[in-house]
């Protein structure tokens, strides 16, 4: 199977609709990138309780897990003190967190800001090149801010210094098949994971968009340079017996 990966979407305001999540798409395109993929995503409102079962849960597996957001210093920010915790250690003052964040902001540091160096004891600090005020790693669990501009460069150095290399090169190919239904081609898709079972694949129906302006369906597979191709010229050419006219 490989290495997972996981991603935690912390916060009430995420889930009341308030505020749009971006880290979802981002968190996938940054693994995609590196040939590594999004095994799965959880969303958790701002409740201790809630946030600790979660990451006792992810933490007894062994999964590289990205949570966002509640490592701030508000009231409503209990993400320090659940992974804490859940990894079943103290939340310490950090002396290079407070470190950071004492240089960063001088007398303005205390008496709230300060909090944000209140980490699970054993932590790894990951940078925050914004505001110096450090995300934290409590083993393979990597806690960033919710903010994206802080958040994505602490996610990237994470990835690149810690999981670099860890994926593999991937093909990715995909065509539109016009006037295609999916409920038609059940039977023909069943066929295809069954001959290539090492490579992705989706069926994406449409009524009509950019790409195509009538009903269609974009197939995509995905796979080991090579065989991900050699599977896609397959389904085309089993597409054009039973008549249709797949367009990449």
């Amino acid at each position: 199977m490989g290495t997972r990966f996981g991603a935690i979407i912390v916060g009430d305001e995420i889930l009341s609709g308030r505020r749009t999540d971006k880290h979802l798409a981002f968190i996938a395109k940054e693994l995609d990138e590196r040939g590594l993929s999004l095994a799965w995503a959880r969303y958790v409102g701002d409740v201790p309780a809630e946030q600790v079962a979660l990451y006792r849960e992810t933490m007894a597996g062994s999964d590289i897990v990205f949570s966002f957001g509640g490592i701030g210093a508000t009231p409503d920010d209990h993400t320090r003190a659940a992974a804490a915790q859940a990894a079943g250690v103290e939340l310490i003052q950090h002396i290079g967190a407070t470190a950071m964040i004492e240089t960063r902001f001088g007398e303005a540091a205390r008496p709230n800001r300060i909090r944000m160096a209140q980490l699970p004891d054993g932590c790894v600090l990951i940078p925050n090149p914004v505001n110096q005020i450090a995300g934290f790693s409590v083993g393979h669990h990597h806690f960033v801010p919710g903010f994206p501009d802080m958040a994505w460069p602490m996610v990237r150095w994470v990835l690149d210094t810690r999981y670099a290399g860890l994926g593999e090169a991937r093909e990715r190919c995909s065509f539109i098949v016009p006037d295609a239904r999916e409920g038609d081609l059940i039977d023909l898709m069943e066929a295809f994971t069954a001959r290539f079972p090492d490579t992705g694949f989706s069926s994406l129906p449409s009524f009509g968009n950019a790409r195509h302006a009538g009903p269609h369906i974009e197939f995509g597979i995905s796979g080991k340079p090579g065989l991900a191709s050699t599977a896609a010229d397959w389904l085309a050419a089993e597409l054009v017996q039973r008549g249709y006219t797949p367009s990449r």
